[in-house]
């Protein structure tokens, strides 16, 4: 994912108050992606990105490229809440998700097509997302067991060199997930806008299943 331009200064991670979207969910698809740590989000992204032309946008991602950016105002709290498994600030997360959105589309020249992965993770995240920068077309939800998840996320940690891939962080990142986000799935599906996807087969036939939940959602493949 290229680098994202650096704000200016703090106003730019500060998630202004605004009286509409900034972006039109006529001209912008935006599906997020939620799922415990270790459910498979990245790779059934990398597959919807290959055949339906999406720009994936990791949250966690742009929150890790911000806290290693030089002069960051923010570098060292994001490290402390990534490092303690809790969730950042809503104004940094979201203003940085809106800025990498503005670039795809200017500089990119993007279709619009978005899939936000690990976000919202709090119900705060998620109304101040679709109130200021656009309504989600509905998310996608990977429900995975805490024992599958916990032993895909140690295996990883072996190479990935993430600080959180350890014992101790992936426990506080499995409450967090529990009793943070858990309520953005329980709020999400009574609008009718959660797709559940069973996550504990091979990546090939857990995204078999998210393909079928696509075409059923009005998405066709691009590819």
């Amino acid at each position: 994912m290229p680098a994202i331009p650096p704000p200016a200064d703090k106003a730019r991670l500060s998630a202004p108050e605004k009286d509409t979207p900034t972006f039109s969910p006529d001209k912008v698809s935006i599906v997020f992606v939620l799922g415990g740590p270790g459910a498979g989000k990245g790779t059934q992204c990398d597959f919807l990105v290959r055949d339906y032309g999406f720009t994936h946008l990791s949250a966690g991602d742009l929150l890790r490229e911000e806290q290693d950016r030089k002069d960051s105002q923010f570098g060292g709290v994001i490290k402390e809440y990534i490092k303690e498994g809790k969730i950042v600030p809503m104004e940094i997360t979201v203003q940085l998700l809106e800025n990498a959105m503005t670039h795809d589309l200017k500089e990119k020249d993007g279709n619009g097509r978005f899939l936000i992965d690990g976000f919202p993770r709090k119900m705060d995240q998620a109304l101040k997302f679709e109130e200021t920068v656009c309504p989600s077309k509905f998310t996608l939800f990977f429900d995975c067991p805490e024992d599958v998840m916990q032993e895909r996320l140690l295996n990883r940690g072996k190479t990935s060199g993430r600080a959180d891939d350890n014992a101790e962080s992936i426990k506080k990142r499995f409450k967090t997930f529990v009793e943070t986000s858990m309520p953005v799935v329980d709020y999400f599906e009574k609008e009718g806008k959660v797709v559940k996807i069973p996550a504990t087969k091979s990546p090939d036939e857990v995204y078999a299943e998210v393909k079928g939940k696509m075409g059923q959602r009005g998405f066709e493949m691009t590819k």
